[in-house]
């Protein structure tokens, strides 16, 4: 695992920022030759801290700007029964995280679709119509103003 020093929690403090920094820049911001900072992102690499680089995506230019939460309860908690419905959210275009949580429900769902309309029919046709479900609850984002996903 790669040394997490306060120059290295600075390189991924500036890359969760801009990922499309330049090494040079990088370099610059973090107080490093360029060639000692490549070093450092590449251990960081290899090491899995860093473990890919992605596009951060406005969802309302692309249609799907309605977001949802959904709190999902299954009526079975065996293995198979969390898998099955595991393999459906995978399939699911709409879901964009699903998350296994401890607490009175079994997953975690932020979905994105373009509008309530689309939302009902996943939620009736997909979500709703899957045998392990037992329990569905939204919550729709309204707003976010602080949102650090990547």
């Amino acid at each position: 695992m790669a040394k997490l020093d306060q120059i290295n929690e600075r390189i991924l403090q500036e890359l969760s920022r801009d990922a499309r920094l330049s090494n040079t820049a990088l370099a610059e911001r973090v107080g490093l030759s360029p060639s000692a900072c490549l070093r450092r992102v590449q251990d960081l690499e290899r090491s899995g801290v860093i473990v890919g680089y992605r596009a951060v995506l406005d969802r309302t230019k692309l249609g799907t700007g309605f977001v949802a939460y959904i709190g999902v309860g299954l009526n079975d908690h065996s293995k198979s029964s969390q898998e099955a419905f595991e393999r459906a959210m995978l399939r699911a275009a709409e879901v964009r995280e699903c998350h296994n949580i401890t607490g009175p429900i079994e997953y975690l769902l932020r979905v994105e679709c373009a509008d309530l309309p689309s939302y009902k029919r996943f939620h009736t046709d997909l979500l709703g119509a899957l045998p392990q479900v037992n329990a569905i609850t939204t919550y729709v984002v309204i707003g976010a103003p602080k949102d650090e996903r990547a």
